[in-house]
C-alpha cells in the first residue's frame, strides 16, 4: 500500500472530531497557499452564518433537498 493510502487509511480510522480537525486543517493548509487571508474570512463567515441559525433568520433546507438540487447539476455537468 502506498504511503499515501496509508494515511488516508489511517485518518479515515479516526473519530469524526478527529477527522474534522485533519480536514480543516488541510483546508487551511490550502487556503493559505493561495490566499493568506481566506481563513480568516472562513471564519468569520460561518460565524455570521451560526449567528443567523441561532437568531433564526436563516433559510434552511432539509438535506434530502439540497442533495437532489446539488446531484441534478452534477448530473447535467457530465452530459
Amino acid at each position: 500500500m502506498a504511503t499515501n493510502e496509508k494515511l488516508l487509511s489511517t485518518v479515515l480510522g479516526l473519530p469524526s472530531s478527529e477527522r474534522a480537525h485533519f480536514a480543516r486543517e488541510l483546508l487551511a493548509s490550502l487556503d493559505e497557499e493561495s490566499d493568506p487571508g481566506a481563513a480568516e474570512e472562513w471564519v468569520t463567515e460561518i460565524e455570521q452564518r451560526v449567528e443567523d441559525i441561532r437568531k433564526g433568520t436563516a433559510k434552511l433546507e432539509p438535506w434530502e433537498t439540497v442533495r437532489a438540487r446539488i446531484t441534478a447539476r452534477l448530473r447535467g455537468r457530465r452530459r
